[in-house]
């Protein structure tokens, strides 16, 4: 019987061990950049602020009766993940309106914006953004919550609603895989191991663990990244619109995130070594410094008229 019960033991044991690897590995939901990337990239905005356009903004969130997240932008550039989750394990009405808006699945092998927009279908008639059809890709989200921002006509609610949807989704465009896919859900559906991290997948490891290597103080990290923005820099950053934005950062994901992975084992999991790494973080660093400055763009440009 002694044999049999630390038998027994050891079964348990592996099948415990086996589950809780099977979960490391299991397919995260997509939440770009995760909250400490999101608000850096707010952060380095704030930086960039036009004075009354800094004012306005914090005016609106001061004033904002939802209570998803604190009212400060750092915390207000969170607020779509939130709200786009409050009710997914209820009606997931929320969730299924909005959780396309986060990203663009351009295709490496057959690159195509218009295909992954769906054909940028425009609002209907008298729709606002806010409750615009849940086929649409982040580019035409920003585009139109951008638009409802600059215009004093919109109506105060869903202009509230609209610098939220901006803070959070001009984050994600800059998040190389919420700009590319392989068949694979944004590299969500490949396994990787890295030295000194916890299994996962592929897309967790740009969301996260890239961000975290930055430091741990969102406002500190945004600091640094600012001071190192030289004007030339900004100036360039600056150019283009958002599709342009979008077709970089797919450029970033085929180039690195896609591109110097090695072959799978055998069990069809990717080992990122340390030139991986390396270049991973370089990147995560070039993206959040660009999509501050952009995201400084947008707001300036929507709320830098008369109110």
């Amino acid at each position: 019987m002694p044999s049999l019960r630390r038998t027994r033991r050891s079964v348990y044991a592996f099948s415990f061990g086996l589950l809780v690897f099977c979960i490391a590995l299991a397919p995260r939901p997509a939440f770009a950049w995760g909250d400490e990337g999101h608000e850096i990239i707010a952060l380095v905005a704030e930086r960039f602020l036009d004075p009354v356009v800094r004012e306005r903004i914090a005016g609106m969130l001061a004033a904002d009766p939802d209570n998803l997240t604190p009212h400060d932008i750092a915390s207000a550039a969170t607020w779509a993940d939130r709200y786009r989750d409050t009710d997914r394990r209820g009606s997931g009405q929320h969730y299924e309106q909005t959780h396309l808006w986060h990203f663009v699945d351009i295709e490496l092998g057959d690159p195509n914006l218009d295909r992954a927009c769906f054909g940028h279908p425009p609002l209907p008639a008298g729709t606002v953004g806010s409750n615009g059809p849940a086929q649409a890709c982040v580019v035409d989200k920003i585009e139109q919550f951008a638009a409802e921002l600059a215009d004093p006509r919109t109506d105060p609610e869903e202009r509230l609603v609209a610098l939220k949807f901006v803070l959070h989704l001009v984050g994600d465009l800059h998040q190389p895989l919420h700009a590319a896919d392989d068949h694979d859900a944004g590299g969500n559906r490949k396994r990787v191991t890295a030295d000194g991290f916890r299994p996962g997948n592929l897309h967790h490891f740009w969301d996260t663990e890239w961000v975290r290597r930055l430091g741990d103080d969102p406002r500190q990290i945004a600091t640094t990244l600012t001071a190192g923005i030289s004007d030339e820099q900004r100036q360039a950053w600056s150019q283009g619109a958002v599709a342009d934005w979008a077709m970089e950062s797919f450029g970033v994901a085929r180039k690195d995130a896609y591109g110097l992975l090695s072959k799978p084992s055998t069990r069809g999991i990717y080992v990122l070594d340390t030139s991986y790494t390396d270049a991973a973080v370089r990147d995560v660093r070039l993206q959040l410094s660009r999509a501050g400055v952009r995201l400084a763009v947008v707001l300036n440009k929507a709320l830098g008229g008369s109110p």
